[in-house]
């Protein structure tokens, strides 16, 4: 499990990070990617073995991500992670529309350069001509929009948003099997182009459609269920 995870940790994962950070993200990637299922015992030992990480950095990161409610601790049981309410779609919504389209308009006026890179390549990887199966298109929706908080140059911001978006994938994890993901992660090529050409109102417009058209999609599945 260990190596898996630490090859899907998003690009953003700096090599300066600490031991609690990487610990934090490799394991909300297990988190979110579901392969801690909602529910399930989270074992620090295993944890610390499998991850290469030692028993404090684990501990904080569980802390962390006890504060943003995807696992829940409780006194002379364990720790678990949270159960997954369809429900929830709706309102982490809400939260999106409002700040999403905030981060991709500081995105087209605030980019630097290395910012514009990474930007650039992901609008190559797009395109309905590339074959992907469902889990590289989650994975590229998720450095998309990653690359875009990063590049508003928010710090607050990014980090909310990196939060919510976590909390929404694992939603969508749930109907990743019912879902047509590639018209859906193309799309962003119109928002990347916007950022790109510094077309901040432009960028804002596309993901807030974006945002608003996937959550809709997605919750329709779901309920549907």
């Amino acid at each position: 499990m260990a190596r898996s995870v630490q090859a899907r940790l998003a690009p953003a994962v700096d090599e300066g990070l600490s031991l609690a950070d990487r610990a934090y993200y490799a394991i909300r990637e297990l988190i979110v990617s579901l392969e801690l299922p909602p529910g399930s015992a989270v074992r620090e030992p295993e944890l610390t073995a499998e991850l290469g990480i030692g028993r404090t950095p684990v501990r904080e990161a569980l802390r962390r991500l006890a504060q943003e409610r995807l696992v829940e601790v409780f006194p002379r049981r364990g720790i678990f992670v949270t159960t997954v309410d369809v429900r929830d779609l709706a309102r982490l919504c809400e939260v999106r529309l409002v700040l999403e389209p905030e981060a991709a308009r500081l995105a087209a006026e605030r980019a630097i350069q290395t910012d514009l890179d990474e930007l650039s390549h992901l609008l190559s990887l797009l395109g309905p001509a590339r074959r992907r199966d469902d889990r590289a298109l989650i994975e590229l929706d998720q450095r998309i929009h990653r690359a875009v908080y990063r590049a508003s140059h928010n710090e607050f911001l990014s980090e909310t948003l990196e939060t919510y978006y976590a909390h929404a994938q694992r939603i969508w994890m749930l109907a990743l099997a019912r879902t047509d993901l590639g018209a859906a992660v193309d799309e962003h090529a119109g928002l990347l182009e916007a950022i790109l050409r510094g077309n901040g109102e432009r960028a804002a417009e596309l993901m807030r459609r974006h945002v608003e058209t996937f959550e809709g999609e997605m919750r329709d599945v779901l309920l549907a269920s």
